[in-house]
């Protein structure tokens, strides 16, 4: 859909009048299917209940679906929307929209960007910080590496890469400048480019990798997120490696990881660092709501990072995120 087409929309709503009474908040997600959009709404109800406002979840899996999502928070007498865009190029359309319809708006997640990637000034953001969680990551390897009494020397350090996503690359960039501060040599990274984010897609990327290097003695287990490590773990695995010489990170805290976490016994995947659906839905709820009623527009940009998760905590972390 092109960002006229938004546009347009707004200039044919223009002419209505909004109805005063009760403040309704749109949540606007790309994949409604999703477990982590699922969980943003479930927070954001929350947070509807206990402050006492409407919010209209609406999926938005295209830019069609954008534009008549935008009609229909404006005809149902919206205050403002928050949204995870299918494309953040639609940044611009997006925000004429809401400046002729007077709609506040918010993005989450995703920074709604122009055509030139640049972020469109004047819509608040609350996204994760990619470095912060990859720095979280790294620097655990690290300790946990420490805490087993394992050397730099006999260390590896697999870094299962999908450099073509944004947010993948500057993860795995902050878990690498983590290790490399912690002292591991540019020498002990080994790169191992994936065609895919699942499990298979790693596993098929790190397997030759270990191969080739089957002198290392021990291997830290970076990606961009939990299937990948996982994937990683196991071509190490099936190449007869033991559980306590990998230290698999991932990141997500995924059914897949939880899953390996509560395993009877322990795998070589050792962690991953949880981001939390709360942040994203309950509070972004509860900042648009304060915009409205009081008038206190949110920060620019508000970056989350995340918590370790092992199989000493993963239970407790859980319990705390579940409370809605």
């Amino acid at each position: 859909m092109a960002g006229g087409a938004v546009a347009g929309g707004a200039a044919l709503l223009g002419g209505c009048v909004q109805n005063p009474r009760d403040i309704r908040i749109g949540f606007l997600v790309k994949q409604p299917q999703e477990q982590w959009f699922q969980d943003e709404w479930r927070f954001a109800r929350s947070a509807a209940r206990e402050y006492g406002f409407s919010l209209i979840a609406i999926g938005a899996e295209d830019g069609d679906r954008v534009l008549s999502a935008l009609n229909t928070l404006y005809a149902r007498y919206a205050g403002g929307f928050i949204i995870c865009a299918p494309d953040p190029r639609l940044g611009p359309a997006i925000a004429r929209f809401a400046d002729q319809t007077k709609l506040k708006a918010m993005s989450v997640d995703d920074r709604l960007t122009g055509a030139d990637g640049r972020p469109v000034p004047g819509i608040p953001h609350v996204g994760i910080s990619a470095r912060a969680i990859g720095t979280l990551a790294g620097a655990s390897a690290a300790a946990e590496a420490r805490r087993r009494g394992w050397t730099i020397a006999e260390t590896g350090i697999l870094r299962i890469s999908f450099d073509t996503l944004e947010t993948g690359r500057e993860r795995l960039t902050g878990a690498v400048d983590a290790l490399r501060a912690a002292g591991y040599p540019a020498a002990a990274v080994f790169d191992a480019p994936q065609r895919t984010t699942d499990t298979e897609g790693a596993f098929s990327a790190a397997a030759p990798v270990l191969t080739a290097h089957g002198g290392v003695d021990k291997w830290i287990v970076l990606g961009l997120n939990d299937e990948t490590v996982i994937g990683g773990v196991r071509a190490a695995e099936g190449l007869s490696m033991k559980a306590a010489d990998i230290i698999g990170i991932g990141i997500g805290g995924s059914e897949v990881a939880i899953a390996d976490l509560s395993k009877t016994r322990p795998t070589g995947f050792y962690a991953s660092v949880l981001l939390s659906p709360r942040r994203h839905g309950y509070d972004t709820a509860i900042a648009m709501y304060r915009w409205i009623h009081d008038g206190r527009q949110p920060p620019p940009v508000t970056l989350t990072s995340g918590t370790l998760m092992t199989r000493d905590n993963y239970r407790s972390l859980l319990v705390r995120e579940a409370a809605a």
